[in-house]
């Protein structure tokens, strides 16, 4: 694939401009070296969706790469009816994002707005010796109107031309230090009113930066930082258990804390060989086996692994994956370990699940321990309702991380409140002796 894009960035090198268009920005793009951002070093801009606006969190997901080329976020046509519109005015690139059948529509092109300029692919000087102020203008109804201001003065009302465009005459030389405002007033004969405006300059030199946010959402390789967070977090929790296997358990000598009680439950956890080597390879297989097995893609059986997905004889690498394995760690293999680790101490203080039970009312925060416990549950529960439904039977059955998890679970959990107390004998005698302190 990188092959052929080489080859059409190359065939396009003699063009006045190029845009490139996909799905995913790319910041979620695996792509081999040079990368694909540089390969696509020579565009105008990459027009691209997936994110869209972030269910309205980032209505304007824009950026620009290093080489100047954009990168354009588009929100989504299905629910939300969004569209663009391109232009290029004397070479030139100027675009709007708009609402689908709200009018009238306004884009100005000239001058072009200086945060999405390039002085790599544009010949940005041809403002300063422009002669009219151009604005594209559509609607449903005659455009009865087109007002033009610059920093809050009104220049005057712009003429048709020809189709949906508008000219004013202007004086570029009297805009060209530092930064001003653009805004675009049009009306048409049923009475709507839309206005548009830009910050614009004729000096190079000046800066005005994309937001902090949708830079980091576009530029940022999200494969990589998943992969390096997914790592830490199983990393931790292993380092969390072995040390704590090796550390000398320390005496209770006086009425314990939340933190040392804490400390305590995981030292006995740590050194209760049932639960430290089931809830270790849980971990271990989460970053190194095969998560489940099916037909990934219509008549070829595959295989999905933290790290990537084997199909077909092919291995590609992963990168949404490393995020559910994020999900699957921070909301269901640590919450389980903390969930047993508290039922182990509750055990050591003579607390069994039907006193649980039976003593809801006095005891609402071990009750409510048990409800995050079972919401989460339920949560990997349909996780393998929905593995069933996307890839089919045989992934619900061959999916160690999704189907056999439920049950490791279950019987992990069983196993706590079912431990003969003669395995606690020492760590129940040592909470009794610091309750009657």
């Amino acid at each position: 694939q990188m092959e052929e894009l080489s080859l059409m960035a190359t065939e396009s090198l003699h063009s006045n401009h190029t845009i490139w268009f996909g799905h995913f920005p790319t910041s979620t793009i695996i792509s081999p070296a040079p990368g694909i951002r540089t390969l696509m070093s020579s565009a105008t801009a990459y027009l691209c969706g997936h994110l869209h606006t972030m269910g309205g969190l980032m209505p304007a997901l824009h950026t620009q790469h290093r080489g100047g080329t954009l990168e354009l976020e588009l929100g989504d046509w299905k629910d939300n009816r969004k569209y663009r519109i391109l232009a290029f005015d004397h070479d030139l690139f100027s675009f709007a994002d708009l609402n689908f059948e709200e009018w009238p529509v306004v884009l100005i092109t000239n001058p072009k707005s200086f945060l999405y300029s390039s002085s790599a692919h544009e010949p940005l000087v041809r403002i300063l010796h422009s002669t009219h102020i151009r604005i594209l203008a559509f609607s449903p109804s005659v455009i009865t109107s087109v007002e033009v201001y610059i920093d809050g003065v009104h220049l005057g009302s712009a003429r048709r031309v020809s189709g949906p465009l508008y000219v004013l005459k202007w004086s570029p030389q009297n805009y060209s230090e530092g930064f001003h405002h653009i805004d675009v007033t049009v009306q048409d004969a049923s009475g709507r009113i839309s206005t548009r405006g830009h910050i614009f300059a004729m000096e190079e030199n000046l800066s005005l930066r994309f937001g902090f946010l949708p830079s980091l959402i576009l530029l940022a390789d999200h494969y990589i930082l998943a992969r390096v967070l997914f790592g830490l977090i199983v990393l931790l929790q292993i380092a969390l258990l072995i040390v704590f296997r090796c550390l000398q358990k320390p005496a209770l000598k006086e009425k314990p804390g939340l933190l040392t009680l804490t400390s305590y439950s995981l030292h006995v956890f740590s050194k209760t060989n049932t639960f430290y080597y089931s809830v270790l390879v849980l971990n271990l297989y989460t970053i190194l086996g095969p998560w489940f097995v099916g037909e990934l893609i219509d008549g070829q059986v595959g295989a999905c692994f933290s790290f990537g997905v084997f199909v077909g004889g092919a291995f590609f690498q992963g990168s949404m994956t490393f995020l559910v394995g994020i999900l699957q760690m921070l909301f269901f293999n640590v919450p389980l370990m903390a969930y047993l680790c508290w039922c182990l101490l509750q055990r050591c203080q003579g607390h069994s699940f039907r006193s649980h039970l039976r003593h809801l009312r006095r005891r609402l925060p071990a009750a409510l321990v048990h409800l995050a416990m079972a919401l989460l549950l339920a949560w990997q529960v349909y996780s393998c309702y929905f593995l069933q439904r996307t890839y089919g039977t045989l992934a619900f059955f061959l999916s160690p991380m999704r189907t056999w998890l439920v049950v490791l679970t279950s019987a992990l959990i069983y196993k706590t409140w079912t431990l003969k107390s003669s395995e606690l004998r020492t760590y129940i005698v040592e909470i009794k002796n610091c309750q009657s302190y």
